[in-house]
């Protein structure tokens, strides 16, 4: 039997996937396999992985003859993986070597449904640690207990898919799959959904996944449409956050961290195309009023005063039929 399934999509990364396949190699083991998905890239990248495909060992192969988005690329390995457990990697970021022996250690040993890991940023030459915003380590706990408080960074905020493994009874169930078509912000609807379903989870201090950050290639860095994507995955949270036993305690974190990545994309809106731009503040005004507008006081009084001005100003913008929709 698999033990464990690491599903890896990849789209015009030619300039660093062999570093991302050589950590692979580093980290293969009899029953481990790694699933390489190429969602059709038009650089070097399906040669690389043809190659790794017959040197990898475990390596499977799987490519999409249309573009879908990291968010359908990860389901398709989804669907074909056979392991008990499962985790994800990017396919410009690399591991250290027998990082997931270690990670699947651990999780064996906590007998939790998931894993959260620290990680290590790569900018340029600089390397910083980033910690999962939860303080008790090693330690099982319910996942939905540790969504609040609101006004506090916590677990669901630190979305990263590929920072933890999980049990396969969690893709049975039905909470590993991701939005298709979503380009951006994908893991958002996907952690709290994991935090308000599964039954246990750890946070570990366990080091191996080097996350590069400022990839040009990255939607991080294209400030194109596909960035507004966000506002879907939000949305989402926000609807099924309202359908949830818990929904009065809950929401106002949905909707203050909801805020504050508007606020954040506002305040960078030079980086994006003036059409997009304009898209950006429109469908970010409609947002707000979609959201619960009580709880949407309480988020804009509890946070700072820039915030919550440009916030205000927004809000305030007309909206028309099609957009509100």
């Amino acid at each position: 039997m698999v033990k464990l399934s690491v599903i890896v999509p990849f789209y015009n990364v030619q300039q660093y996937a062999p570093d991302t396949l050589k950590s692979l190699r580093a980290n293969a083991r009899d029953d481990f396999e790694f699933i390489l998905v190429d969602d059709c890239s038009r650089d070097e990248t399906p040669d690389i992985l043809e190659r790794a495909a017959r040197e990898l060992p475990g390596a499977v192969h799987l490519r999409h003859e249309k573009n879908g988005g990291l968010a359908t690329a990860r389901n398709t390995g989804l669907d074909a993986a056979r392991g008990e457990y499962l985790t994800f990697l990017d396919g410009d970021d690399w591991l250290a070597p027998g990082y997931y022996e270690q990670l699947l250690a651990l999780i064996e040993k906590l007998g939790c449904d998931f894993v959260r890991t620290d990680h290590v940023q790569c900018t340029a030459r600089a390397r910083t640690v980033h910690r999962v915003p939860h303080g008790r380590r090693g330690v099982v706990m319910s996942p939905r207990e540790v969504i609040l408080p609101a006004d506090r960074s916590t677990s669901v905020d630190y979305a990263y898919a590929w920072a933890g493994i999980y049990h396969r009874r969690l893709a049975d169930a039905g909470l590993l799959h991701f939005t298709d078509g979503l380009r951006t912000a994908e893991d958002r609807p996907w952690i709290w959904r994991l935090h308000r379903e599964a039954e246990s989870f750890a946070a570990v201090g366990l080091l191996g996944v080097f996350y590069r950050r400022g990839v040009a290639s990255s939607l991080t860095q294209i400030g194109d449409v596909r960035q507004l994507d966000f506002i879907k995955a939000f949305d989402q949270v926000i609807r099924e956050t309202a359908a949830d036993r818990d929904a009065d305690e809950l929401l106002p974190k949905a909707v203050r961290t909801y805020c504050a990545i508007i606020s954040h994309h506002l305040g960078s809106i030079e980086r994006f195309e003036p059409s997009v731009a304009r898209k950006l503040k429109s469908m970010s005004a409609a947002a707000l009023k979609r959201m619960p507008q009580g709880v949407l006081d309480e988020a804009l009084d509890s946070m700072d005063l820039q915030r919550a001005t440009r916030l205000r100003r927004l809000r305030r913008r007309p909206v028309s039929a099609e957009v509100a929709a």
